[in-house]
């Protein structure tokens, strides 16, 4: 059990998925993935089936929101959640998953501004005063130089 949730309170108070999800802002379908996932514990089952939450499930819900708000993957995400689970030997492995979770920040803002750039460019073909659209036409062009792999047809990038 987190650090961050007292004893008291964690095994208290029961809500089913859905007053769960209010509660932590996490919505019952990614709940459920989150379990499938293993980032989440499945919720104990009522005789009638439904999964009841604690307090300490509704806490964990929220830090993977946070996690998952900050664009963290699933990974680094398992990664911080074991190392408040398991207290480890050495502190700063959190340190250095978050400084990992930078650098790819780093790159994504880099390859965004090229993003900008080539939005920009392609915006630019296109003043309005002709009755065909010039930005349709360099799409088209774009689109039929990467079939294939052809010479100046960069990947496209994944869309953020």
């Amino acid at each position: 059990m987190s650090a961050q949730v007292p004893a008291a309170l964690a095994d208290t108070a029961r809500w089913r998925i859905g007053e769960a999800a209010r509660r932590s802002g996490v919505s019952a379908a990614n709940m459920r993935y989150y379990e499938k996932e293993g980032l989440l514990s499945p919720g104990s089952r009522e005789d009638n089936r439904y999964r009841l939450y604690s307090e300490a499930d509704v806490h964990r819900l929220r830090f993977i929101r946070l996690c998952r708000a900050m664009d963290m993957s699933l990974d680094e995400v398992r990664t911080l959640l074991a190392l408040s689970r398991d207290a480890p030997a050495d502190a700063h492995v959190a340190c250095h998953t978050l400084d990992e979770h930078l650098a790819h920040v780093r790159t994504r803002l880099q390859e965004l501004e090229v993003l900008e750039h080539d939005l920009r460019a392609l915006r630019s073909r296109c003043d309005g005063a002709d009755a065909h659209c010039r930005t349709l036409d360099a799409l088209h062009a774009q689109a039929d130089a990467q079939a294939g792999g052809l010479p100046g047809g960069a990947a496209p990038k994944r869309h953020v």
